[in-house]
């Protein structure tokens, strides 16, 4: 649905409750979209956010690739005294 900002102030209530429903709402301003109105979803818990992070933690080094040693991986940059090339 795309209603004009000006019209959108008189019946913003009933926008509101379309939006929340899940009907799609754009707000337009000289005829081009500017705004979409979308329903805020519900905030995780404390312990929702702890568990996703602990899931996070746990799988991160199970999945990490070994790769070229990082202290060293500038080396190309300077001479056997340890001058710049």
């Amino acid at each position: 649905m795309r209603v004009t900002v000006s019209d959108a102030k008189g019946q913003l209530t009933e926008l509101v409750r379309k939006a929340e429903a899940g009907e799609d709402i754009v707000l337009t301003r000289h005829g081009k979209a500017a705004v979409r109105l979308v329903p805020v979803g519900a905030r995780p818990s404390a312990a929702d956010r702890k568990a996703l992070l602990d899931g996070v933690c746990t799988s991160g080094p199970l999945s990490a690739a070994p790769g070229a040693n990082a202290a060293r991986s500038q080396d190309f940059l300077y001479r056997e005294d340890g001058l710049p090339k």
